[in-house]
């Protein structure tokens, strides 16, 4: 029923406006492998043979609220609403990443991978509002891939994440070709699929060089099964560190994904610490902290109270010191489910 509902309403779409001085403005970078819609700038549902590239400029409101996307309710205006002020189509990978490196020098770059029935507005929206309501300082990259951007292309969507890995494991490989350069890994959903497909491909590869230029990953309510993880980690060998799963049992999307491929619980939702019997991956559950919004999709970034305590985790640790995980770890809920 949710998802025939959700299949009825109508998608919001990024729109133009004219800038607020009193807004804040986020570029947000885009390699898509959807095609350009030459009417405007907006990439369509289709596949389409290699990447894309562009730039975005995301006007975040005033009255921005965290974990919210102020998507318009009529005209778009950007003292209350999210909106795009500007872009920039990119001729190459290299002119693309040149201009990320001359605007933030020295620093490692966010990439996003959305995740399942994302259009490409919604998944630029979602990167702008984490980047606001984390203040992280780096470069935010999404890498978007062709979902269908409809909740009946289940299937659709799980075929594209194959079709998109080598494009990935590509743009990781532009991100990291200077001496020093670093991406951090943030998948939501599906996306998490993608990045572990992709992780998969390099080690196989056997380009260490590229998985050591991966500074952490961070799996959201991994829509992935957990014995498909197991082996994908496996061949992946050493994972990059810090490698986080966050989990919500009470996630309804990931609910009706485990019916629509068997019934057995996915990866962002498992009951027991001991269903990743791996050394190097932490997971933790926000379970406590899920507010329903969203089907509890998303709740790290979603819900008020995860983010206020992944803001003070930040704000003591900082985003790449070594403590990040040790603080997280005293810091999160530990309800009975996750104990051995």
């Amino acid at each position: 029923m949710v998802l025939l509902i959700a299949a009825c309403a109508p998608r919001a779409t990024a729109e133009r406006a004219a800038p607020n001085p009193a807004a804040t403005v986020v570029p947000i970078y885009v390699a898509t492998g959807r095609r350009l819609d030459q009417t405007g700038p907006i990439f369509g549902l289709e596949r389409t043979e290699g990447l894309r590239y562009f730039r975005t400029d995301v006007s975040v409101p005033p009255t921005h609220q965290p974990g919210q996307i102020e998507w318009p309710d009529g005209p778009p205006d950007a003292a209350t609403d999210f909106v795009v002020t500007g872009t920039e189509v990119f001729p190459s990978p290299g002119a693309m990443v040149n201009e990320v490196r001359q605007e933030h020098a020295g620093r490692e770059t966010l990439l996003f991978v959305h995740g399942y029935n994302n259009t490409l507005s919604e998944a630029m929206y979602r990167l702008a509002q984490i980047q606001t309501d984390f203040d992280t300082g780096m470069p935010g990259l999404l890498f978007s891939w062709p979902s269908a951007g409809d909740p009946r292309g289940y299937i659709y969507d799980r075929d594209s994440v194959l079709y998109a890995r080598d494009d990935l494991t590509d743009m990781l490989r532009q991100l990291t070709r200077a001496p020093g350069d670093k991406v951090f890994l943030l998948a939501h959903s599906m996306g998490s699929s993608l990045v572990m497909e992709s992780l998969r491909e390099i080690a196989l590869s056997g380009d260490r060089h590229l998985l050591n230029r991966i500074s952490g990953v961070v799996l959201m309510s991994p829509d992935i099964d957990p014995d498909v993880f197991d082996r994908q980690a496996e061949v992946i060998g050493k994972l990059p560190q810090p490698f986080l799963i966050f989990i919500t049992k009470a996630d309804r999307a990931l609910t009706v994904s485990g019916f629509i491929t068997g019934r057995k619980p996915r990866l962002g939702m498992i009951d027991t610490v001991d269903k990743v019997q791996r050394p190097d991956v932490q997971v933790f559950d926000f379970s406590t902290l899920a507010d329903g919004s969203g089907l509890n999709h998303f709740v790290p970034v979603t819900s008020p109270a995860a983010i206020g305590l992944l803001r003070e985790i930040l704000a003591e640790s900082g985003p790449q010191s070594s403590d990040f995980i040790k603080s997280m770890a005293l810091r999160l809920p530990k309800p009975k489910v996750l104990q051995p």
